[in-house]
């Protein structure tokens, strides 16, 4: 099929499945002005309008929704068709693109995505790393990594390790050269938590628990939330593999060492077909046998 015609085809589903123009260009890379000279030379081609446009909003007209019926039966066809070719090739060839939580970033990456790009050279990637919410249908992403299963059953989910939480401070912070008997000590110091994850309770096999949930500063990024507890700012629960460097510089200590704290398990999601393209086997091998070592 005519590559010019799927991608404008992908412009078009994905401006009507968001109901904007700025949204669909964010999630396929592009400017607003190039989604909307496709939408012009696709309507021009058609002949018809396939938007009723608004100052605040697109609505389809009826041969707008007529024609994105077929569109979206023409990019799946064009996807199976790319699917089956791929699980041929014995060589693992093209673009994955990869959406992981946006503390993925700041390394656990790495060896993973190396290993990957030096064993399979015809394989490109598209990495997009974010801690809000991601439609992972709207997304396009052909892997996708997050800390729970997901039930659509579109979608397959894969297990990949299971690593610790911490509770962690500056060692220039109070706290790491307080003597610790108790987390009630905590209550006098700032708390910064994510804004996205839920509130947290330390186990102690002695005594009890305790739950954290009086947060000072709470984020949205993981990052951010590692470098403020670096910087001194309070006390975070943070993923011991992201931060693992730092407590053996010293740069960063563990508090409540004896207590503990529910670990966290990586999946990769994956949209379900009959067919798994060898370039995403290939990336789901490469992270299992990365993570496997952390």
């Amino acid at each position: 099929m005519n590559t010019k015609l799927l991608r404008s085809l992908q412009v078009f589903t994905a401006v009507t499945d968001s109901g904007s123009m700025s949204v669909a260009a964010r999630e396929l890379h592009m400017t607003v002005s190039a989604i909307s000279q496709q939408l012009r030379k696709l309507e021009h081609d058609i002949g018809l309008s396939l938007f009723n446009r608004n100052t605040r909003s697109l609505s389809l007209t009826e041969a707008g929704r007529i024609y994105y019926e077929t569109s979206k039966q023409m990019l799946q066809t064009a996807e199976l068709a790319q699917q089956k070719i791929e699980s041929l090739q014995d060589d693992p060839t093209g673009k994955i693109n990869i959406i992981a939580p946006e503390g993925f970033g700041g390394g656990l990456l790495s060896e993973p995505l190396k290993k990957l790009c030096e064993e399979f050279p015809k394989i490109t990637i598209s990495l997009t790393v974010t801690d809000e919410p991601k439609d992972i249908i709207a997304s396009s992403a052909d892997l996708v990594l997050c800390f729970a299963p997901v039930s659509d059953t579109n979608f397959s989910s894969l297990e990949l390790a299971t690593w610790k939480r911490i509770l962690c401070v500056s060692a220039e912070h109070p706290l790491a050269n307080t003597n610790l008997s108790s987390p009630e000590q905590l209550v006098s110091h700032a708390y910064i938590a994510h804004r996205h994850i839920e509130d947290y309770v330390m186990v102690h096999k002695d005594n009890g628990d305790y739950e954290l949930d009086t947060q000072r500063i709470d984020v949205n990024s993981m990052q951010t939330l590692i470098k403020l507890t670096q910087d001194g700012l309070g006390y975070a629960v943070l993923p011991e593999p992201e931060v693992r460097h730092l407590l053996k510089s010293g740069g960063m200590k563990q508090l409540f060492a004896d207590w503990t704290l529910p670990d966290y398990t990586v999946y990769a999601v994956t949209p379900k077909r009959d067919l798994m393209p060898a370039k995403i086997s290939a990336a789901i091998t490469c992270l299992q046998d990365l993570f496997a070592q952390i």
